[in-house]
């Protein structure tokens, strides 16, 4: 007949066995743990008879471990190391704002958000893990729906099946210009304007493209008209208006960034209504952790009102 399979162990047990391994005492083991010496030792012989194995020599003087108690002393350790992990980490998931928060980002916003976003985690959520990843839209959709990122911040509307929004701010584009351009300065631009310039926008991927070339139909752009792709970046775009290659659309949280430092850049505003972006948190619907975003949402709403931007929610 096949040998009977060992009873599991208890963690009592283990815990036990582990303690009487590294003290070779038994009072020692039994204190150590917070165990009367009888329960202790209860604990011990149940777990040889358990396992069917003899992992002490118990002598009147001292205590050993038996060569199968060496092995074993070692595995009930890792054990027991695990499980506390296993508590740590379930510890972690009761308590907001601590453990990984894995946030994706646009590369759009990243540049011009993240060092708020950064010191709102460093000074109010001191415990939590922040993993940032820039990614093009569709890229952070596929890892939110797919379980590698936890929270998203982009513009919206996205229009994704059970994703939810939670609406940080609204902000303006305006129009980035060579210095000597006829609509260099201007704080009242029709959006008319954009229907003949010769505009320079993102290369395809980029939902800041779209958003420009958006704006620029509703302005009553035809398709013939002239529309140069030529920049991965918006650090790229800029300079390209600067060398006199067309102008551009940029939020306007990105302008002091990009146009700060070059004087052949000048900037215009177009006149009310101006053309805007929406920017927002994003989630997986019914997210475990929904109510901890909701409230980091209100925290960075709070952390954002020094920028040019127009707060929502």
């Amino acid at each position: 007949m096949p040998q009977a399979r060992p009873r599991q162990p208890s963690l009592a047990q283990l815990r036990a066995f582990a303690a009487v391994a590294e003290q070779l005492h038994f009072r020692d083991a039994a204190t150590a743990i917070g165990m009367s010496q009888p329960a202790l030792s209860g604990a011990v012989s149940a777990l040889e008879d358990a396992l069917g194995v003899q992992l002490l020599e118990r002598t009147t003087r001292k205590v050993l471990l038996s060569p199968a108690g060496e092995r074993l002393a070692a595995r009930a350790r890792t054990v027991l190391d695990a499980v506390g992990a296993f508590m740590e980490e379930a510890d972690a998931a009761r308590a907001p704002f601590t453990g990984v928060l894995r946030l994706g980002v646009i590369p759009t916003v990243a540049p011009y958000l993240l060092p708020s976003v950064l010191r709102l985690v460093h000074e109010s959520y001191p415990a939590l893990d922040l993993q940032v990843h820039e990614e093009q839209t569709s890229s952070l959709l596929d890892g939110l729906t797919q379980g590698r990122l936890d929270l998203l911040l982009l513009a919206v509307p996205l229009g994704a099946p059970g994703v939810t929004e939670i609406p940080l701010f609204d902000e303006d584009f305006v129009l980035v210009t060579p210095s000597d351009h006829w609509l260099a300065g201007r704080g009242d631009i029709p959006r008319a304007a954009l229907r003949e310039l010769e505009l320079l926008l993102l290369d395809e991927g980029h939902c800041l493209r779209d958003q420009a070339l958006d704006v620029c139909r509703e302005a009553g752009r035809t398709e013939g008209a002239p529309v140069t792709t030529s920049a991965a970046g918006l650090s790229t775009l800029v300079q390209l208006v600067g060398g006199g290659l067309g102008v551009t659309l940029l939020p306007r949280t990105a302008l002091r960034v990009e146009t700060g430092r070059n004087d052949q850049l000048s900037t215009g505003y177009f006149a009310d209504p101006a053309p805007s972006r929406r920017i927002a948190l994003a989630m997986r619907a019914g997210a475990a952790r929904q109510g901890e975003f909701e409230e980091f949402a209100v925290a960075l709403r709070m952390a954002l009102r020094s920028l040019p931007v127009r707060i929502v929610g």
